[in-house]
């Protein structure tokens, strides 16, 4: 049955109509229910601070490394990926992912490798359990120098 609540209250009400697959009968089901929301604060902003070539003698690795130093505002992340792409930042050309920790302040350094010369987009994402937030820059690459 249904009908107006004798009842004062303004809480939300919940009614439910459910298939009996055994007689076509309908169950009906009345009451209460509560819920509750948690805020979180977030990542809120993420910038690469300083990009920094570093220098390698000729006998080490091929790859060019350069060093990003990011900040952010907001909750503490996780982790970080890092994808480079094209100069247009459409084509992808690798992914990768870390966990990291940060404790007190978030200012972090990140070291990617570049396997030749050549102009990259780099995408550096910061993540945590809620959020993500993530800064973009172009970087030029030249047999071990970056600008």
């Amino acid at each position: 049955t249904t009908g107006a609540s004798s009842d004062s209250d303004s809480s939300p009400t919940v009614e439910s109509v459910e298939d009996n697959p055994d007689g076509g009968c309908h169950i009906y089901r009345n009451g209460y229910y509560g819920s509750s929301i948690a805020v979180v604060e977030g990542i809120l902003e993420v910038n690469i601070i300083q990009m920094t070539s570093i220098q390698m003698t000729e006998n080490q690795a091929e790859n060019s490394l350069v060093d990003f130093v990011v900040t952010c505002q907001g909750s503490l992340p996780t982790d970080v990926c890092t994808v480079v792409s094209d100069p247009t930042c459409q084509v992808s050309k690798s992914m990768v992912c870390d966990p990291i920790v940060v404790t007190d302040e978030c200012l972090l350094t990140i070291r990617r490798a570049f396997e030749e010369p050549g102009t990259y987009c780099i995408n550096i994402t910061l993540g945590d359990d809620t959020s993500q937030a993530l800064a973009s820059a172009l970087i030029s690459v030249n047999g071990g120098e970056s600008t």
